[in-house]
């Protein structure tokens, strides 16, 4: 049965963010009880879930290198995002990452309270992303950027639990038709499975209701979500038993694909998307 490689030390897997830093992701969506700009939503649903992983991976003799990660932003720009010590790297041990935030900071935010709901906490928050908005969304570059970094780290870790992939974004592609491109990037595999990709879309679209792991596309407003939702993997079993633990009816069709996320939701499905379950 695939996606059941155990995870450990010796037999890491990885997460790889890739982030829309477009002009429109300064726009406000609704955050607890007020707004906050995506980008800033964005980037400290990411440094709460880096915090939340090292200490995951925190063990009496510090924290262990279960787990690689990367953040590759696209907007005028395309490549890693991390700021600090470890900017211009594309794949980060845990251990450095842990080790390396380039400031803290104190905030009120929407995160999992760890019994399927959510909270609102006034939080310290270590830094490792910051948010961005600015140009195109060049989607396409960002995904073969993805699939470059990713087929590298298959290479070194054929035996592997899969790379998990969270794409973030609130717009179309300006740089071409990026179905392709994505489907290449879920195509690499271990021998454990393909590469799992979660799709979450910040969508400006005025039908556009919000949507969370939907089995099939018919009440998706646009082509453009039809094309994410379509893209993005089947969820595991696993995945799926986290999202029920949050209230989510799924079933055996359900993709990791979400539509209109307010912060918290965003947070929830990182939160799905990025738990395999299964380290030694």
């Amino acid at each position: 049965m695939p996606y059941t490689a155990e995870i450990s030390r010796t037999s890491p897997s990885c997460f790889l963010f890739i982030v829309d830093q477009s002009t429109s992701m300064s726009e406000e969506v609704a955050s607890g009880k007020g707004t906050k700009q995506k980008a800033a939503g964005v980037a400290d649903s990411i440094n709460h879930w880096l915090q939340e992983l090292s200490i995951k991976c925190a063990k009496s003799d510090g924290v262990r290198d279960y787990f690689h990660v990367g953040v590759i932003g696209y907007g005028r720009k395309v490549g890693p995002a991390f700021v600090g010590s470890i900017a211009g790297r594309e794949m980060v041990p845990i251990s450095e990452i842990a080790d390396s935030p380039t400031k803290i900071e104190e905030k009120i935010t929407t995160v999992p309270d760890g019994a399927g709901g959510l909270v609102e906490q006034k939080v310290k928050i270590p830094v490792w992303f910051q948010p961005t908005a600015d140009g195109g969304t060049p989607m396409c570059r960002a995904t073969m950027e993805a699939q470059r970094i990713l087929d590298d780290w298959v290479g070194q870790n054929p035996a592997g639990f899969p790379p998990i992939v969270i794409h973030i974004t609130d717009g179309e592609a300006t740089d071409g038709e990026p179905t392709e491109r994505i489907r290449s990037l879920t195509n690499l595999a271990t021998s454990d499975g393909n590469v799992l990709l979660f799709n979450i879309h910040l969508s400006a679209n005025p039908d556009a209701t919000p949507v969370s792991f939907p089995d099939s596309a018919n009440d998706l407003p646009d082509e453009y979500s039809k094309m994410l939702f379509e893209t993005a993997s089947l969820l595991t079993p696993t995945m799926r038993a986290l999202a029920k633990e949050y209230g989510f009816k799924t079933t055996d069709k359900s993709r990791g694909f979400v539509l209109n996320a307010d912060m918290g939701l965003l947070a929830q499905a990182i939160d799905i998307g990025t738990r395999p379950g299964n380290l030694k």
